[in-house]
C-alpha cells in the first residue's frame, strides 16, 4: 500500500523503506511485534500521498486513510501519533481531532516507531536525531508550521530517541 501511495512522492517513499528496515532492526531487541512495527513504518507518511492529503496534517490523514480502509487499529493508532505529532496537531489547531479519533497510547511501539523515523534521513540514510532535527528546519525553513512543531517537540524527540537507543544498547550487551 505505502509503495502504491507514495510512488509519486519517490524521496517520501525511500524514508519510508529505510524506517522499515530499520523497525525490523530494533523489533526483536525491543521485544516487539516486528510486524506491527514494519507496517507503522511503512505507512507512517502515507497521509502525503496526493489523493490521500486532507488536512495538510499528515498523521491524522494517513491515519484516516487507513482507518477506513480497515487496517489494523494498533498500526492506525501508531502512524496517527507517530513521531509525536500530538505537538504538530496542536500547532496546526487539529489536536483535539486527533486525540478523539485516535487516543494516544503511551507504550514502547510509538518510541520505537520515533526512534526508526527521527534517525533516517529524507533519502533514507541513518543520522543522529540532532541532525534530523536540524534537517527538518532546513528543509521547511524557520516560518513553516514543520519547523515549530519540530522546536516544540525536539526535547521530547530527543528523550524518546535516547531511550530507545539506551534499550538497544542494553540488549546487545546483554546477548553478548
Amino acid at each position: 500500500m505505502a509503495r502504491e501511495c507514495l510512488a509519486a512522492l519517490p524521496q517520501r517513499r525511500a524514508h519510508v523503506a529505510a524506517v522499515a528496515d530499520r523497525a525490523l532492526d530494533v523489533a526483536g531487541p525491543l521485544g516487539l511485534e516486528g510486524d506491527l512495527l514494519e507496517a507503522a513504518a511503512w505507512l507512517h507518511d502515507i497521509g502525503y500521498s496526493p489523493p490521500i492529503a486532507v488536512t495538510g496534517f499528515h498523521p491524522l490523514d494517513g491515519a484516516r486513510y487507513l482507518r477506513a480502509a480497515g487496517a489494523d487499529k494498533r498500526v492506525v493508532n501508531l502512524v496517527a501519533h507517530h513521531s509525536h505529532a500530538v505537538v504538530e496537531a496542536e500547532e496546526r489547531g487539529l489536536a483535539k481531532n486527533l486525540l478523539v479519533e485516535f487516543p494516544y497510547d503511551d507504550t514502547l511501539p510509538h518510541d520505537a516507531l520515533c526512534y526508526c523515523d527521527m534517525t533516517t534521513g529524507p533519502d533514507g540514510q541513518r543520522m543522529t536525531v540532532q541532525d534530523r532535527l536540524v534537517e527538518i528546519r532546513e528543509r521547511y525553513g524557520p516560518d513553516d508550521v514543520v519547523s515549530r512543531f519540530i522546536t516544540k517537540a525536539e526535547p521530547v524527540i530527543v528523550e524518546t530517541v535516547e531511550r530507545i537507543a539506551g534499550r538497544l544498547d542494553a540488549s546487545v550487551a546483554q546477548s553478548k
